[in-house]
């Protein structure tokens, strides 16, 4: 027998532990080389641990949902075994399924719950109406994983639950960890759900705490008539899409603006380091994405250098990444100044939170038709609010607002942008 140890990959140095999400593969079964056998959540990315070799999964050391530090061994493959007709009932510290009404009725112990769902497992039993406690976990302290979720509802699960019978109030376990009302009430129609933050929830708490608690921040507004970059758009897009495989969206016109404006106003694009101002030479720009595990604001870097195709190209780019939990470090890591796009959900205003170490944010919301004054006569135009949040330790009023005008003007005549003016 020829055993291969299965490691956690090396962490940033910035990242200490990670949490191990679910397991493609069982003991017992065949693994190919360089076949994913998990993810792990790291507090900024994803990470996919493939199988270093070829052969058999011999044991899960670290089972779902476990925490994890680089170099850690999870697995181990044995390289001349053959898979098993059937994988063994129990892995190492992964126990089999117990069947659901029992874990829906047994109550909590040690101080964690076997009902309780991992965020993943949570959404998706929500999205399939799938009651609390119905469907049974094999996770870390019996919590449910998305394979459980998934194994239920290829059994039928869906149709079975969807409209459970209440039991019992003295047999019924209190949901959550939440000791019952005096009086002994029914909780059965007031339902709720204890789950642990996923690693990026917590990071992005924490940063957005952090930023609130060291920056001086003061948020300046604008008005931006979109008439100018809607035409233009409408003009050039078929020509676009067919030179460039992509189509021309309003982000690469936000991006090109804000480029225009830090040029212009470089402590906009500068940060604090002690008592220190740091100028940027180089325009890193950070580009908010809502993903399934958070937001997360991947990097386009130098910027100024893209031009609309390859802008356009990156964020589409980004969002799939987003989406599939795929974004690199590298890919997350730096930013000199961001922009946060609520306009894609229909926000009108907002004042976006400075990413730290950052100094500015720009908040786009959605452009709507209003009535406006032109000339001296009420007129309808395309109108969108533009929010930027600033530190106020460095950068003065003079310069935000005179930066955001700089970036509605350029906007409302995109020719600027040609001849940098």
């Amino acid at each position: 027998m020829a055993i291969v140890e299965v490691k956690v990959p090396q962490l940033s140095e910035s990242v200490a532990e990670a949490t191990l999400l679910q397991w493609k593969k069982k003991a017992g079964e065949a693994v190919a080389v360089d076949e994913i056998l998990i993810e792990i959540e790291t507090d900024k990315v994803v990470l996919e641990v493939p199988a270093p070799s070829a052969g058999v999964l011999a044991e899960i050391v670290v089972a779902d949902g476990a925490t994890v530090t680089a170099d850690q061994v999870i697995a181990k493959i044995d390289t001349e075994g053959k898979a098993s007709a059937a994988a063994p009932a129990a892995t190492a510290k992964a126990a089999a399924p117990a069947p659901a009404a029992a874990s829906a009725a047994a109550p909590a112990t040690g101080g964690s719950r076997s009902d309780v769902a991992m965020p993943a497992a949570a959404k998706m039993m929500a999205d399939n109406k799938l009651a609390t406690g119905s469907v049974a976990g094999t996770g870390r302290d019996g919590r449910v994983t998305k394979g459980d979720v998934i194994g239920a509802l290829a059994g039928g699960a869906t149709a079975k639950v969807a409209a459970p019978v209440p039991a019992p109030a003295a047999a019924r376990a209190p949901l959550a960890q939440v000791a019952a009302p005096v009086g002994g009430a029914d909780l059965g129609d007031r339902p709720e759900q204890r789950v642990p933050m996923s690693r990026l929830r917590a990071r992005v708490a924490e940063r957005l705490l952090q930023s609130q608690s060291t920056n001086a921040i003061l948020t300046t507004f604008n008005e931006v008539n979109m008439a100018p970059v809607m035409e233009m758009r409408k003009r050039f897009q078929d020509k676009f899409e067919k030179e460039h495989g992509v189509k021309i969206g309003f982000m690469s016109f936000f991006v090109k603006a804000a480029v225009h404006a830090l040029k212009k106003y470089p402590v906009i694009n500068a940060s604090v380091d002690g008592n220190d101002i740091v100028y940027h030479g180089y325009f890193d720009i950070g580009i908010a994405v809502g993903s399934p595990r958070g937001l997360v604001v991947p990097i386009l870097r130098n910027a100024d250098q893209m031009s609309f195709a390859d802008i356009e190209k990156k964020i589409a780019e980004y969002g799939a990444k987003a989406r599939d939990g795929k974004l690199g470090l590298e890919e997350l890591t730096g930013g000199t100044f961001s922009i946060s796009n609520g306009g894609v959900f229909g926000s009108m205003l907002s004042t976006p939170i400075i990413n730290p170490p950052q100094s500015a944010i720009l908040g786009v919301h959605a452009t709507k038709d209003r009535a406006v004054v032109e000339n001296g006569q009420i007129v309808i135009r395309p109108m969108n609010y533009l929010a930027m949040s600033y530190d106020h330790r460095i950068i003065d009023g003079r310069e935000a607002v005179l930066g955001l005008v700089a970036m509605k003007e350029a906007l409302e005549d995109p020719a600027r942008l040609l001849f940098d003016i």
